[in-house]
């Protein structure tokens, strides 16, 4: 049974009663709604919001569009990719396993469509496998690739793409960082570096910094949401690997924070399986 069906059975469980409703069968719809992975917070949030409207109207479907209406307020428009004065770099943040290399290509594969001319960087130099992997992807879509030697300087690595983009005329610079190094301090520091390098290089860059949250993390990707935005200035998320039964109601909460928009949503393994998010879309598969 899928968590949807689970809240909406619950509601009419507590509709049906008809009498006033104890604590403890609150509390069994918030803890479900803390199971959508919302947060403690906007989980009490909704929870008040669905004890206010079923104290009006105990009516199921006007409960949950208010409670739909709630979530979508939350999340921002977005207004799409910051992309001008080209070369553009778009920084790809977040922790190994979300997703981001992958994502990485798909949204590289997506933006040749459209006419650009996109640089893969490998600036994880921390894991072999991250820089295999991108290049791999890069050789696979027939698009041009940079990186360096493991254990070399990553700052080193996007100096040299700019480089390289400005030669040639690639635009936009996709960078791939690291996710884990001995501490949080170090990796960190490292990104904070790249980020400085970026700027010294060409004033405004990077244009981007997106960070790749993988869509079962649940309540991880919060706090992935604020070390990496805390730190870095996030403009936005990528959602990735949502084509499972993940909730990914996480996001709510981060646009309720920091108001940061969920900018693309990867929902297959193929390169051509990542589109712009839909907050309208989203809600109704997260309410389905």
């Amino acid at each position: 049974m899928s968590w949807a069906t689970k809240l909406k059975q619950t509601l009419a469980g507590l509709i049906a009663r008809r009498t006033p409703l104890s604590s403890s069968q609150w509390e069994e719809l918030q803890v479900l709604l803390l199971e959508g992975d919302l947060g403690p917070e906007l989980a009490e949030q909704s929870l008040e919001n669905l004890k206010a409207s079923l104290e009006r109207d105990a009516n199921l479907e006007k409960a949950l569009a208010n409670l739909r209406a709630i979530l979508l307020s939350l999340l921002p428009a977005d207004e799409g990719l910051r992309l001008v004065n080209p070369p553009a770099a778009i920084l790809f943040v977040g922790v190994n396993g979300t997703g981001k290399t992958t994502s990485i290509a798909k949204l590289a594969h997506s933006m040749r469509e459209q006419g650009h001319k996109p640089l893969l960087v490998g600036a994880d130099t921390f894991r072999a496998a991250a820089g295999e992997q991108l290049q791999q992807w890069a050789t696979r879509l027939g698009l041009p690739f940079i990186g360096h030697q493991i254990g070399g300087d990553p700052s080193a690595v996007v100096f040299d793409a700019m480089e390289m983009a400005a030669s040639r005329g690639l635009d936009p610079v996709l960078i791939d960082t690291a996710g884990r190094q001995h501490t949080t301090h170090n990796l960190m520091e490292e990104l904070k570096k790249i980020k400085r390098v970026l700027g010294k290089k060409k004033a405004g860059e990077p244009q981007e910094v997106l960070l790749v949250l993988d869509a079962n993390a649940g309540m991880n990707a919060i706090a992935q949401a604020q070390v990496f935005h805390e730190t870095l200035g996030v403009t936005g998320l990528v959602l990735a690997k949502f084509d499972s039964p993940a909730r990914a109601g996480f996001l709510f909460s981060i646009a309720r924070q920091w108001q940061l928009p969920t900018k693309f949503v990867g929902v297959g393994e193929r390169a051509e399986n990542i589109r712009p998010f839909s907050a309208v879309e989203f809600l109704d598969q997260f309410l389905s």
